[in-house]
């Protein structure tokens, strides 16, 4: 019996090709510590969203590399209370996680099978460390509406869509969570 490995390594073309573009919209729109904030993050969540697309998996370095750096950005972009936004980001981090944990908890009692993934689970975390509280639920429903496009542009094309079709949130998460601090942080 052979093992399979899966490849959790991104696509490198739309890694860096997504990466620079994220770049230059950062550096054109935000302010110099924001543009290095905003392109991180950015870099990562294309590199999050092409693998769980293509594997239905998310890579623990994307997951918890985003969790930790939205956490280090928030004590570096608030040179007041830097140790206060670290807390408040922190706690923000275990919220959003225990609260898609107890989702995909009640989810697989009543269904009677996993329906999330662990890896949303953690970035979950990674939503609550990088925004802040009240666009959380505004990151959570661009990425959900951005899921039932997708279902239904498939049902569109003629595919089956049923309850047990697999949908690789992470793909729509990771890009929502980027756009919501973008227009966060955006200058008015």
């Amino acid at each position: 019996m052979t093992d399979s490995v899966i490849d959790l390594r991104p696509n490198m073309a739309v890694l860096v090709l997504g990466g620079g573009a994220i770049a230059l919209v950062s550096a054109a729109a935000l302010p110099w510590p924001l543009v290095v904030a905003s392109t991180l993050l950015g870099t990562l969540m294309i590199a999050g969203a092409d693998v769980d697309a293509r594997t239905y998996l998310l890579p623990d370095l994307v997951t918890y590399g985003a969790v930790a750096c939205g956490i280090l950005a928030a004590g570096a972009l608030d040179p007041v209370h830097p140790a206060l936004a670290v807390a408040a980001a922190s706690a923000r981090a275990a919220a959003a996680a225990a609260a898609l944990a107890l989702l995909r908890a009640g989810y697989a009692w009543v269904r009677g099978r996993d329906g999330i993934g662990f890896g949303d689970v953690k970035l979950a975390a990674a939503v609550g460390a990088w925004l802040p509280l009240e666009a959380v639920p505004v990151c959570f429903g661009l990425a959900a509406a951005g899921a039932l496009t997708a279902v239904m542009l498939a049902r569109l094309r003629g595919e089956e869509v049923d309850g047990t079709m697999p949908i690789p949130f992470g793909a729509f998460l990771g890009p929502a969570l980027w756009l919501v601090f973008f227009a966060t942080v955006l200058p008015r």
